[in-house]
């Protein structure tokens, strides 16, 4: 695979930026880690990556200028792909240590996990850390989405202790179940993909996300 092209790695501070990189590389793309919103313009997919608090990464976001130029990566149809809290950023609003605003390019918000007792009758450990399994809802398959060569309850890597909750439950590309708490582990609205797992420390399974996506980028540019 040939791909040659760019993939804007977004750096405000907070992500696992070279994994993220090397992953892109691994398929011919060549990965850009930069907080250049021009930069950002002229690459042919963006990745928004993030780990820590959802505020906090808001506000280096803003401080670095870099809010308008994601939102028209988002609206621009080019892949754009929302990697853990990225993911959550896409969203209106967080209660992670208060409430704050977001990027509000996806219709909902930002929830903490109830620290209820699992099956086990133990009380459920936050973060939820660890390998777990992503499956599509009830009559939605993943042909025609960035986990089209995924198969089902596959088991992906995680790192949280909250996770999105969109308002149009149409858009959710799977599901995964911690404890006894079913959530939303991926979604898919038109060209933004959001993942609450890692793809890129999720082994070759989570690596299918990336060769899709520079599959995609070779033929015609979107999913």
């Amino acid at each position: 695979m040939h791909s040659n092209k760019k993939i804007a790695i977004i750096n405000y501070g907070v992500g696992n930026l070279f994994s993220v990189k090397q992953a892109c590389e691994t398929f011919g793309m060549t990965g850009v880690i930069t907080s250049s919103p021009e930069m950002i313009e002229t690459c042919d997919a963006v990745i928004l990556p993030g780990v820590g608090a959802f505020g906090s990464a808001m506000q280096s976001l803003e401080k670095n200028c870099l809010v308008p130029v994601i939102k028209k990566a988002a609206y621009s149809g080019k892949p754009f792909l929302g990697i853990c809290l990225g993911m959550q950023l896409l969203l209106e609003k967080s209660h992670e240590f208060g409430l704050f605003d977001g990027l509000g390019i996806i219709k909902g918000e930002v929830i903490r996990f109830k620290q209820d007792k699992g099956p086990s009758q133990k009380m459920l450990r936050i973060p939820h850390i660890g390998w777990n399994r992503i499956e599509p809802p009830l009559n939605r398959t993943w042909n025609n989405s960035y986990l089209k060569t995924v198969p089902a309850r596959s088991f992906m890597y995680f790192v949280h202790s909250y996770y999105a909750v969109p308002d149009d439950p149409d858009i959710i590309l799977s599901n995964t179940i911690y404890g006894e708490q079913k959530f939303c582990s991926s979604f898919q609205y038109e060209n933004i993909l959001g993942c609450q797992f890692h793809p890129e420390k999720s082994g070759s399974i989570g690596l299918e996300i990336y060769k899709t996506l520079a599959s995609e980028l070779d033929s015609h540019g979107s999913i």
